[in-house]
């Protein structure tokens, strides 16, 4: 297939190429035509595509990322299913990767969103365009790019390279009653609000955006097991409970480390102060601010606490969710921390 640029390996020139020309209405309507579909938990549709749930809104943007999207060994992926510490993740590989190249008081944190720091594929970069420019979309080196989209969908130039891959998860309870809130905000006030119950059932038969949750989780967790020197993967519940060991674990597998002169000097701490829930919400881009999907940036920050699934889920869903756990996550090696006693 012909592309926009020909990567060079170990190299960051780009040869330009004839590009290939990007479907037409009438190709791409014929595709939707052909998937399952049923609505999300905001009013509008779902395309069921290469096993998951796909956001019809930006569904020819993944196909055109899939289908063009050339990696550098140099790039960052930044990946997770939705709601399960994304915002976080962008702030802290950001802050590690950059810390050398600005002062402490002009960390682009205080004056950017950090969804516009690391872009998007399918909601930023490949939305209107299919042959964006990614090299002036991110004006800081290495490249650093984010993602929703489950590791089976990826372009074979990123699972061939030799970039670096970082996905978060977070328990899936927790995980359900964030998105639950997020995707009630994202609602059009003519569309009637999704009940707890009705998210309920849609999350355990895997309809939600970039769903079935479980198999996004483990297609990563598998890559990172066959793959630990380019994929790492990160429990939230564990960047919750020691957040400087995990800052020097994501320095040390970008190829960042933190010097002992910079330990001493207390680095990793700024940085898990600069990033925290507490900093990040009150700095005024993130009060105010519009992502430009139309998205305001204080949608991204409600709670942070995990087992806060507990002042929601009744004791019937919390018996399902185990029976799911249980039987989804069997002899995989994987484990949640819930932090709920008598689960």
């Amino acid at each position: 297939m012909d592309t926009t640029e020909m990567i060079a390996k170990d190299s960051v020139s780009i040869v330009s190429q004839d590009k290939e020309e990007p479907w037409d209405d009438d190709e791409f309507q014929e595709l939707v035509q052909t998937l399952p579909k049923d609505k999300n938990w905001y009013g509008t549709h779902l395309f069921f595509y290469q096993g998951f749930w796909c956001a019809s809104r930006v569904f020819r943007s993944m196909i055109c990322f899939q289908k063009h999207f050339q990696a550098l060994d140099s790039d960052i992926f930044l990946t997770n299913i939705p709601k399960s510490g994304t915002t976080w993740l962008k702030a802290l590989t950001f802050s590690i990767v950059n810390r050398n190249q600005f002062a402490r008081e002009e960390n682009p944190l205080l004056s950017s969103n950090p969804h516009q720091l690391v872009p998007f594929f399918e909601y930023d970069l490949y939305l209107n365009n299919p042959y964006p420019d990614l090299e002036n979309s991110c004006p800081y080196q290495p490249r650093m790019f984010s993602t929703h989209l489950p590791y089976a969908f990826l372009p074979p130039s990123i699972k061939d390279s030799n970039s670096k891959i970082v996905y978060i998860c977070r328990n899936p309870m927790d995980m359900f009653i964030s998105l639950w809130f997020f995707t009630d905000k994202l609602r059009p006030e003519n569309v009637e609000p999704l009940s707890l119950d009705e998210a309920f059932e849609k999350f355990c038969q895997g309809i939600h955006d970039f769903g079935p949750f479980f198999d996004h989780v483990l297609g990563y967790w598998k890559a990172s097991q066959e793959n630990p020197n380019r994929i790492l993967f990160l429990q939230y519940e564990d960047l919750k409970e020691n957040i400087n060991f995990h800052i020097k674990k994501l320095g040390k597998f970008l190829g960042f480390p933190f010097s002992e002169v910079e330990e001493k000097q207390g680095v990793v701490e700024e940085i898990a102060r600069m990033c925290s829930f507490g900093n990040l919400k009150e700095l005024d881009v993130n009060k105010n601010g519009m992502h430009a999907f139309g998205i305001a940036h204080n949608t991204f920050f409600r709670k942070v606490e995990v087992g806060n699934w507990g002042n929601y889920l009744t004791p019937s869903m919390v018996e399902c969710f185990k029976k799911l756990i249980q039987e989804k996550l069997d002899k995989s090696g994987l484990t949640f921390k819930l932090s709920r006693q008598n689960f």
